[in-house]
């Protein structure tokens, strides 16, 4: 099969493409596992924080993706409830262990044993992959392959954000950093708690006005104070200086959800002006978000379906995958960027 291979480690370098175009072997169905024909795979920022080495792969070489979209093409030795054919999707989470504390409580996104697709396990830059079968995802025919695909991390990953905010309609959210996550709780948002203002932070002139497009009350840059104190933000950034303005904008009481799997080290001295009495007094929270449980893709995916959510799409071929890599990271964002593969 052709596939888009990561075999070192290091910082993305346009005159040396981090992914290697390569013929792999087919891949074949363990015990209770699905052979998918994958047709398309999102991009996400995690792919940079592999490749860059801040959340490494356990494996090298390597193929990244995790946001899955394909049909099954054959059955493992005990699956039941799916058959050929079957559209499903594979996200963040490719396994947990399902015995310890964190799994019999439904966190199993905090299982010590967690298995992430693409790092931890071949992922979807590839025609092919395997997965277990309790961890694949039924696709809802509201969905094209291509919406579906950014639905199951920026989507999932960003309505378990939204959760941990405990925001109720009428309640202000500001979002920093806009891209395939943040717009698709914008969107999110505005269905459901259509009282709730929502104001962004992005350093983008054109991430700004897109959110204006969408429905923001207001849009500036990371560092800009905001128009009023909010109950709530949801950092989706890569950096540090934006969780310090982000502090500095919450109303008392109010939360910080920081969605990002990691943070890059280039402005980390940004935390040395943090102000305990402008920036976490009168009880402001931080909270970080850890991977996703099936639960949430599950509900995202159903939520996402009857509100007729979509994202915006910038469409790859799997050929192309370096070039969408480094969009990403130099900030050419306008809602979420997926390879087409099949």
């Amino acid at each position: 099969m052709r596939a888009m291979l990561l075999e070192t480690i290091g910082p993305l370098n346009e005159n040396a493409p981090p992914l290697v175009p390569a013929d792999w072997p087919d891949p074949s169905p363990g015990l209770s596992e699905v052979l998918i024909r994958v047709a398309v795979c999102g991009v996400c920022h995690t792919e940079l924080d592999e490749i860059e080495g801040r959340t490494p792969p356990s494996r090298l070489p390597v193929i990244l993706g995790h946001q899955v979209v394909g049909r099954i093409e054959r059955l493992g030795e005990g699956v039941s409830g799916l058959r050929v054919g079957d559209r499903v999707g594979v996200a963040w989470i490719h396994s947990a262990c399902g015995r310890c504390e964190s799994c019999a409580r439904g966190e199993e996104n905090l299982c010590n044993r967690f298995r992430a697709t693409g790092r931890d396990v071949h992922g979807g830059y590839a025609e092919r992959m395997t997965a277990p079968a309790a961890f694949v995802h039924a696709i809802p025919d509201a969905f094209t392959d291509v919406e579906a695909a950014p639905l199951l991390c920026a989507g999932a990953i960003g309505y378990r954000s939204l959760r941990l905010t405990g925001l109720s309609d009428g309640q202000s959210l500001g979002l920093t950093g806009f891209g395939a996550s943040a717009h698709l709780v914008l969107k999110l948002v505005r269905h459901h708690w259509p009282h709730s203002r929502v104001f962004v932070f992005a350093r983008s002139a054109a991430e700004q006005s897109f959110a204006r497009e969408l429905g923001a009350v207001w849009a500036g840059d990371t560092e800009e104070p905001s128009p009023e104190a909010l109950r709530a933000i949801i950092d989706t950034t890569p950096a540090w200086t934006p969780i310090v303005a982000a502090l500095a904008n919450l109303e008392p009481g109010g939360r910080l959800v920081v969605n990002a799997i990691r943070k890059e080290e280039g402005d980390k001295d940004a935390l040395l002006s943090l102000d305990y009495a402008r920036h976490l007094w009168l009880e402001k929270e931080i909270k970080s978000v850890a991977n996703v449980a099936r639960a949430d893709v599950r509900e995202f995916l159903r939520i996402a379906a009857e509100a007729r959510l979509k994202p915006e799409v910038e469409e790859y071929a799997l050929a192309d995958a370096n070039q969408a890599l480094r969009d990403l990271k130099e900030k050419r964002i306008r809602g979420a960027k997926v390879l087409r593969i099949d």
